[in-house]
């Protein structure tokens, strides 16, 4: 019986290191994610968008903050910004020149989204922590 009792105890150390090692059982990602109520144009058609950002308990994988902005009827993917997940509320800006139609000053609708690659299961796979969208005035760029 004795035997049985540290090889008990030596299953239960071993299961309490690998939980301490890899982190909470179930430990999920957390985040919001806004964006601030205009944009920018520069006269060379870069579009720069901006807002806040709020993550915690990382789990596997990288954490971004992807933008896109709707103006004229096409939607154009807006840059993105590395996350740093450690609880605090933090800026992110993001700034791309798109290909194609050109993005004019003017009302437009914007979406920014906290997106985890979760390498988990060895391929990156897109997790949605959070989203935000909503109308915003695209202003012309002091060059």
């Amino acid at each position: 019986m004795r035997v049985s009792l540290v090889a008990a105890g030596a299953a239960v150390a071993a299961g309490v290191l690998l939980c301490a090692a890899s982190g909470p059982a179930g430990a999920a990602t957390s985040g919001t994610v806004s964006a601030d109520p205009t944009g920018t144009v520069s006269s060379d058609g870069t579009v720069i968008l901006s807002g806040t950002y709020r993550c915690s308990a990382p789990g596997p994988g990288p954490i971004f903050v992807a933008s896109s902005v709707r103006s004229g009827g096409v939607q154009h993917g807006i840059g993105g910004t590395a996350a740093r997940c450690d609880g605090a509320e933090h800026t992110w800006v993001n700034h791309e020149k798109p290909h194609g139609t050109p993005v004019k000053p003017g009302p437009a609708d914007i979406e920014a989204t906290l997106v985890q690659l979760n390498t988990r299961s060895g391929l990156p796979l897109p997790v949605i922590l959070a989203t935000d969208w909503h109308s915003i005035d695209l202003r012309p760029a002091k060059d």
